[in-house]
């Protein structure tokens, strides 16, 4: 049973200035106790040390500071923070799988009130710690697979959405620059990967038939997305073997291999950010958006309302939220035409069979 006390005066009056949840948001939800601030609005009380200060938890499988997905969800969380009068927040990052459970209760040690999990990679301890800490409010975006919990609110979205959108998008960039093969850098060819591997090529040739898409994995052990010394080298024999295009599927190795990439005048995109386009240091030609930042406002905003909850799983979905799906970042009026017609076929469900099958074929091999 998780617990909620009356919020102290000055943190309900702070929550009552955040914005209202998102009334067409795709959600299961559990009940959820609420007070009423003045003027009706609905709130919940996060303080669950009741030491009147709201303090989030980030646990990360990567760097904070990696320039992509686990950057998003810290800078996020600071930013929500600093918005809603909460205090700093206590970020542990490079945690590895065999050690989740230890940095995960050292977090909670720490006095936390939210625990805001950034990857399933991490998330094995949560049943386990969830029962142990229901006043705590867990959030993780663990993704599509893991399971539900009445104790924890999940965002999640579609790999194989995503991933259509960024191969079409790369095909899209090549018949403006010229070339035809894209290399794809990513761990070890865990399911997820092999996911999004397989819908961007269904989405690359979908422009052209005659583009491909090859798979190296530079991590030396599951999970390991931040070794920028062999995602490097790998690109460069991509590059010497003829690649026009990378998709850097990494998060600490993405910006040496987008410099890298850049230096090589191949094209090449994010793994996450949203805000890859206005980079000020390197040049992405696609901003492939699965952003945890992004996801994490957009729920946070629902959670701090009382509209998303403990048992919550929110789904964001291409062609019907604004937050998932690759853009080209300046393109044609030509190609963003394209781009939203195939936003526009996926939220109708037109790929849903072949999104299924890669499903199939990515989960079910090995």
């Amino acid at each position: 049973m998780t617990r909620r006390r009356v919020m102290p005066a000055a943190l309900l009056l702070a929550f009552a200035a955040v914005g209202a949840a998102c009334g067409d948001d795709d959600t299961t939800a559990a009940p959820e106790d609420t007070t009423e601030a003045s003027g009706g609005t609905a709130v919940v009380d996060l303080d669950a040390n009741g030491d009147g200060e709201v303090v989030f938890g980030i646990a990360a499988s990567g760097p904070r500071d990696d320039g992509a997905y686990y950057e998003a969800v810290v800078s996020a969380a600071i930013e929500l923070s600093e918005a809603n009068g909460f205090g700093d927040p206590i970020v542990v990052d490079d945690i590895e799988a065999a050690e989740a459970a230890t940095e995960l209760r050292n977090l909670v040690e720490q006095g936390v009130d939210v625990v805001i999990v950034g990857a399933s990679g991490i998330a094995d301890p949560l049943p386990e710690l969830i029962a142990e800490h229901p006043e705590i409010f867990w959030y993780c975006n663990c993704g599509v697979g893991f399971p539900e919990d009445p104790g924890l609110a999940q965002s999640i979205d579609d790999a194989a959405e995503i991933g259509y959108t960024a191969g079409y998008a790369t095909g899209l960039e090549l018949q403006e620059s010229g070339g035809d093969e894209v290399v794809f850098l990513g761990c070890c060819d865990l399911p997820f990967e092999r996911e999004f591997l397989l819908s961007f090529r269904l989405g690359l040739v979908a422009v052209d038939e005659g583009y491909a898409v090859s798979y190296v994995g530079t991590g030396d052990f599951p999970y390991d997305f931040e070794n920028a010394a062999n995602a490097t080298e790998a690109l460069a024999a991509a590059v010497a073997d003829g690649a026009d295009a990378v998709m850097p599927y990494l998060a600490g190795a993405l910006r040496p291999v987008v410099q890298a990439a850049n230096d090589a005048g191949v094209l090449t995109m994010s793994a996450g950010s949203s805000s890859a386009c206005e980079d000020p240091e390197l040049d992405f030609a696609i901003a492939v958006r699965f952003d945890g930042g992004d996801y994490l406002r957009s729920v946070m905003d629902g959670i701090i309302s009382g509209s998303i909850t403990e048992g919550t799983v929110r789904v964001f979905r291409v062609g019907v939220d604004p937050e998932p799906g690759a853009v080209i970042c300046d393109a044609t009026p030509e190609q963003q035409a394209a781009m939203d017609d195939v936003y526009a076929r996926i939220a109708a469900g037109e790929l849903a069979e072949d999104f299924g099958a890669i499903k199939g074929e990515a989960y079910g091999a090995g």
